[in-house]
């Protein structure tokens, strides 16, 4: 007797089991919904938040940023100059030289663009080319920015002491007599 009984018990179970609440109410769907997102609304512009993830020192972050700027703006001149700058900071100065170039040669008037690829040439040892490019910088900001003028003046003093290194040309020279009157130079290499 125990058994049918428990049978009957479980039957009722599984029938209740399978009764419809009734659900969620339509304003409880709404309610717990997730947001979606605007797409009226527009994001954060790429170029200003990878500024101040460069503040920050997130080059890798503020790389992807520009990247994103890019995609949104197209290949300016400022994108291409940001995009030197960070990779001037991850030391990578062969992009970073190539991008600020093509960003001096979309925009021969952007003074951060001639400046930042005068570091570059500076850490990869062109001084020569620096020192012009600085120089049309100080041209271009009329010089009222001290930062581009200490580099002016860096780049000077160091193209100056790389042709006039006395290390680099530390030769010892004689004289020598010939004839009546005449001296050679002879160098003793």
């Amino acid at each position: 007797m125990k058994r049918p009984m428990l049978c009957l018990i479980t039957g009722v179970s599984l029938l209740a089991a399978c009764q419809s609440t009734g659900g969620l109410t339509p304003a409880e769907i709404a309610r717990n919904a997730p947001l979606g997102a605007d797409g009226s609304e527009k994001g954060v512009d790429g170029l200003l938040v990878g500024h101040r993830l460069m503040e920050a020192g997130e080059y890798e972050l503020a790389l992807r940023a520009y990247l994103r700027g890019a995609a949104e703006q197209g290949m300016t001149a400022d994108v291409l100059s940001a995009l030197g700058s960070v990779n001037l900071r991850l030391g990578r100065l062969g992009q970073a030289e190539t991008l600020l170039r093509r960003a001096v040669k979309a925009d021969p008037a952007s003074v951060p663009a001639h400046n930042n690829l005068g570091v570059v040439l500076m850490e990869r040892g062109k001084l020569g080319e620096a020192r012009a490019v600085f120089q049309q910088a100080f041209a271009l900001d009329s010089g009222s920015s001290d930062s581009i003028r200490k580099n002016l003046l860096l780049a000077i003093a160091r193209s100056n002491a790389a042709v006039y290194d006395e290390t680099a040309q530390s030769h010892d020279f004689a004289l020598v007599r010939r004839d009546h009157g005449q001296y050679v130079l002879l160098s003793q290499l």
